[in-house]
C-alpha cells in the first residue's frame, strides 16, 4: 500500500494519515464515531451518541465492488476500532469494525444505518488484527472476515436503498476514548461482482 494507490481517495473528516512499509495508518480522534442514535434508552442509561465525526477515508465507486482490507487495533478503550464502511449518505451507510466490545471482547461488529443504526457484535477475535471484507451486488451488501486473507465467513447480508454510486473507504473511531492509531494494509477495491454474495466470492 502507497499513497499513490489512494489517489482517488478524499477524506470526510480529515485526520492524520501515514503510509510506511506498505501500511496506512489513521488516526483516530478522541469522541469519534459514525451512529445515527435510535433514542432507545434503559436503566442504565441510553445508547451512544449520535455522531458522524469519525474520519473516513474513501472514493466513490460505481456499480458492484469487494473491498478488502487487513486491519490492526492498539485497543485501549470501549468501541476503539478499525472499520470499512460504504456510505450513500450520513443518514444511509454501513460500515463492518474490527471493535474493542462492550463485553471486553475483540470482535466483528457491523452496523447498518437507514436514517437510525442498529447494532450486531459478531464473532470473537483472539489478537488485534483481521481481515474485513464488504460486497456490493445492486442494493445488497454483505460482510466478511477472515482470520488468514482466504477463508472468509459472513457476518451479515443486509440492504440499502443507495444509488448507483456509493463512497467506500476506510473509518477510524474511538467513540469513548483518548484516540489512537489504526493501522490498514493489504488493501484492495475491485468492481467486480460476485457470484454470491452470501458467499462473498
Amino acid at each position: 500500500m502507497k499513497k499513490s494507490d489512494f489517489e482517488q481517495f478524499h477524506w470526510l473528516n480529515e485526520s492524520q494519515a501515514t503510509f510506511e512499509n506498505d501500511k496506512l495508518t489513521i488516526y483516530a480522534p478522541e469522541k469519534s464515531d459514525f451512529f445515527c442514535n435510535n433514542g432507545a434508552i434503559s436503566s442504565e442509561g441510553i445508547t451512544p451518541d449520535s455522531l458522524t465525526n469519525a474520519p473516513f477515508y474513501y472514493t466513490e465507486v460505481t456499480g458492484d465492488f469487494v473491498m478488502r482490507v487487513k486491519v490492526q487495533v492498539d485497543f485501549r478503550d470501549v468501541y476503539d476500532a478499525a472499520c470499512l464502511m460504504v456510505m450513500d449518505s450520513l443518514d444511509v451507510w454501513g460500515k463492518f469494525c474490527f471493535e474493542f466490545t462492550d463485553f471486553d471482547t475483540h470482535a466483528v461488529v457491523s452496523v447498518v444505518t437507514n436514517q437510525t443504526s442498529d447494532d450486531a457484535n459478531g464473532s470473537n477475535i483472539d489478537g488485534n488484527s483481521v481481515w474485513l471484507q464488504a460486497a456490493r451486488v445492486g442494493q445488497s451488501f454483505a460482510f466478511h472476515y477472515s482470520l488468514d486473507g482466504k477463508q472468509f465467513f459472513m457476518v451479515r447480508f443486509f440492504n440499502l436503498p443507495v444509488g448507483e454510486t456509493v463512497k467506500a473507504g476506510l473509518v477510524a473511531q474511538a467513540p469513548t476514548g483518548k484516540g489512537g492509531d489504526r493501522v490498514y494494509s493489504e488493501f484492495s477495491l475491485e468492481q467486480r461482482t460476485v457470484r454470491n454474495i452470501r458467499n462473498g466470492e
